[in-house]
């Protein structure tokens, strides 16, 4: 959201609204956002199907056994998944226009988008995931973990990373 959060006055110039939705309830949403300083339209999707059925939440039965992910192209190892989707309105009418998912999602991390342009590109060789470098961005000084509680690599590699 860090690289949303700064389009949102070009994207009102358009007629464009941008919604984030995740599966956390708002009572968690609300002051990570504030935290974050973030001030884009941030809903829940507790306790719905709204993720599971645009492809980007998996029950625990489906997780590495499901082949829906990216519209059938591919599993997902875990329970969340990247995507995007975009939504037309016409009188009472909603329709999907777009979806997209996995390395896809990557055109609105701008971030990607300016070491894509530079000599070393993105240097991720040797990483144990693509973007296992990326941090809120408070929590870079200080290299605590996305979420300490659940991070994203074993802590072994971890230790070998940094030592």
């Amino acid at each position: 959201m860090d690289h949303t959060d700064a389009t949102l006055v070009h994207l009102a110039q358009r007629d464009v609204a941008f919604v984030a939705i995740s599966r956390a309830p708002l009572a968690k949403i609300e002051p990570f956002k504030k935290r974050m300083g973030w001030r884009l339209r941030w809903v829940s999707s507790y306790n719905n199907d709204f993720n599971h059925d645009y492809g980007v939440s998996f029950t625990k039965e489906e997780v590495g056994k499901n082949d829906t992910y990216n519209f059938g192209t591919s599993g997902h190892p875990g329970e969340e998944a990247p995507g995007y989707s975009v939504f037309y309105k016409s009188g009472n009418d909603v329709f999907r226009t777009y979806s997209t998912y996995g390395r896809g999602v990557e055109v609105g991390l701008h971030t990607y988008n300016l070491l894509d342009l530079v000599p070393k590109g993105r240097d991720e060789d040797g990483l144990y995931f693509p973007m296992a470098w990326v941090r809120h961005h408070d929590r870079y000084e200080d290299g605590r973990l996305l979420d300490a509680a659940k991070p994203y690599w074993p802590a072994e590699s971890l230790k070998s990373k940094t030592a």
